[in-house]
């Protein structure tokens, strides 16, 4: 009767330790971010936009030179967007790595945008000339300001689903 008495009790407590591990939040955040286009008709709070900016600041930086600009364009008619944040690097401060600083920049933008259940979506402005020209006149920048991206952010008008970019043929092990 003891034993039986002992067994059930680690039973009933080992069942009571055995949870499951929580999910890492991080990890959720990168595999769920997508890009989103299309916004509902409600400014991204202050706030909210503050964080976004906090977020690309803390990214790396090449030699701790955060070469990183950001304009937070709010005026509807600036770049046909609802709002945006537009990530730059200052070519004074990095010449050669500007675009890796701007780049993890836009990155931890994007992934706190996915996390505060905001849209965003990266969008291209370098290298097209084209495209810098636009940017550059609308915004008066500077010439030693390199616009790299422009990244509408608001609340998603549709939930999305995040693509599985996960490529087993794209993976090498010590070497080609």
């Amino acid at each position: 009767l003891f034993f039986l008495i002992t067994v059930f009790l680690m039973a009933c407590s080992s069942t009571g330790n055995q949870r499951q591990e929580p999910e890492n939040q991080t990890l959720e955040t990168i595999l769920n971010r997508k890009s989103v286009r299309k916004y509902k008709d409600r400014p991204v709070e202050k706030e909210k936009i503050d964080k976004l900016i906090r977020a690309g600041m803390a990214a790396p930086s090449s030699r701790d030179r955060r070469a990183w600009e950001f304009i937070i364009v709010t005026d509807r008619k600036a770049l046909e967007t609802r709002q945006a944040i537009v990530v730059y690097g200052d070519t004074i401060k990095s010449s050669n790595a500007w675009f890796l600083d701007c780049s993890a920049a836009s990155q931890n933008l994007l992934l706190a945008a996915e996390s505060m259940g905001l849209g965003a979506v990266w969008t291209a402005v370098y290298p097209y000339p084209d495209r810098i020209e636009i940017v550059r006149k609308e915004l008066r920048l500077p010439d030693h300001i390199m616009p790299l991206n422009v990244i509408p952010v608001g609340y998603p008008m549709q939930k999305e689903t995040p693509k599985n970019k996960y490529n087993v043929q794209q993976i090498h092990h010590n070497g080609w």
